[in-house]
């Protein structure tokens, strides 16, 4: 199997995969992560077992093979990689990026990577706090639990986004909602009610889905 044997379309099952936790993911689930329709996953999810990069039983999920995870990780790496340099080198604003590095994770070479890596720096992470695959496969460790598990007035530090939609990029954004921040959580209404949160000497309220995707470190 060569690289141009597998299509973009191919690549992004694969990375959607891995986003979903690798292992034991439902085609349905797999459908709702690509707006795509349950049938159009299980066309898909049988040529990718062809390949081997795959496990597929029906009914009983999807699981990545160890060359499908390589691919995986591939994609997600230009992504990240591309996903700094708009931010870095162009000026992008945060919420513009991930749509960008949609269109170009697919299409440039490993020494345009490479290139990009080196004048970065080299980073371990991405602009939402994403850590960015090494070249050997590995992932930089990535710290934090989701704002909405922290208790009552305590300080925390947010480490990534998870929600990369653009709509909620802007408006974290407007409110500095971004790896760095501190922030302390003063409220949390019960039964997955909103949190009230304190940054930059103002409050926030803000919904409890929308606290599931901020992590954070306690400080």
């Amino acid at each position: 199997m060569t690289k141009k044997t597998i299509s973009h379309a191919m690549e992004d099952y694969l990375k959607a995969v891995f986003e979903l936790g690798e292992h034991n993911i439902k085609t349905q689930d797999l459908a709702s992560a690509l707006s795509v329709s349950p049938a159009s996953v299980t066309g898909m999810l049988k040529k990718l077992s062809d390949l081997q990069l795959i496990q597929y039983e029906r009914y009983r999920g999807v699981g990545l093979t160890p060359a499908g995870r390589l691919v995986a990780l591939e994609t997600i790496r230009h992504h990240r990689l591309l996903e700094t340099y708009l931010s870095q080198a162009l000026g992008y604003e945060w919420h513009e990026i991930h749509d960008e590095a949609e269109k170009l994770e697919h299409v440039i070479s490993e020494d345009f990577e490479a290139r990009i890596s080196d004048w970065l720096g080299d980073p371990t992470h991405d602009p939402h706090g994403d850590p960015i695959p090494r070249l050997d496969g590995s992932i930089p460790a990535s710290s934090g639990v989701p704002l909405s598990e922290f208790d009552i007035n305590t300080s925390a530090r947010i480490t990534r986004i998870t929600n990369q939609k653009r709509e909620v990029l802007r408006y974290f954004a407007e409110h500095n909602l971004k790896p760095g921040t501190l922030l302390s959580v003063k409220q949390k209404a019960p039964f997955d009610g909103p949190l009230t949160l304190e940054l930059n000497n103002d409050s926030l309220v803000l919904a409890f889905a929308l606290a599931q995707s901020i992590y954070a470190t306690q400080t």
